[in-house]
């Protein structure tokens, strides 16, 4: 049976945007973040995060303090029961060839390849209008905008993309949205 997910962006919807964050130390949850995905994850959902990270691109960190920041939202997630299945990134910047830069869908048809997602049946959540482009394009169920890091300057400066989206106030409004839904 084909599995549902909740694809999440990183920066700005599970934790702080610290414009290119690459010191783990520098990592803060939003708050009421880890309660949300534990009560996602035991209604069934796959926790797959899907980030770009273009400061790799851009020079300004290594490959290598990426994922010390990921081992560090691992780290913090764990100690509430939360898993998250995979975490997808691009580390390319905006000008260079990607194949899975949002709002290219790749990852998330890469999960639905390697994990058994239904995608139909599975949500994005992010503060860009990219995470819900992302969405738009690989035909999730529905594309969840929240207002933390850049959200509520998206939800003002592209009001009418907005209207084929769900706009959130964060990460926990997010999960109480989706769990309110039918199955």
């Amino acid at each position: 049976m084909m599995k549902r997910a909740v694809f999440l962006d990183r920066d700005g919807t599970l934790n702080v945007d610290k414009h290119y964050l690459s010191d783990p130390d520098q990592l803060d949850l939003i708050p009421g973040v880890g309660q949300a995905l534990k009560r996602l994850q035991d209604a069934g959902f796959l926790l797959i995060i899907v980030t770009n990270q273009s400061g790799i691109g851009r020079g300004y960190y290594t490959e290598e303090n990426m994922h010390a920041v990921n081992r560090r939202l691992i780290n913090m997630l764990a100690p509430m029961g939360v898993r998250l299945t995979k975490i997808y990134y691009s580390p390319e910047a905006p000008e260079q060839p990607s194949v899975g830069r949002k709002p290219s869908p790749a990852f998330l048809f890469a999960a639905r390849d390697d994990l058994g997602v239904d995608l139909a049946r599975s949500f994005m959540v992010g503060d860009k209008v990219i995470d819900l482009e992302c969405g738009w394009n690989a035909g999730v169920q529905q594309r969840l905008l929240v207002r933390t890091g850049y959200g509520a300057e998206t939800e003002r400066m592209h009001a009418e993309k907005m209207a084929r989206a769900v706009v959130l106030d964060d990460c926990p409004a997010a999960a109480e949205w989706i769990l309110s839904q039918p199955t």
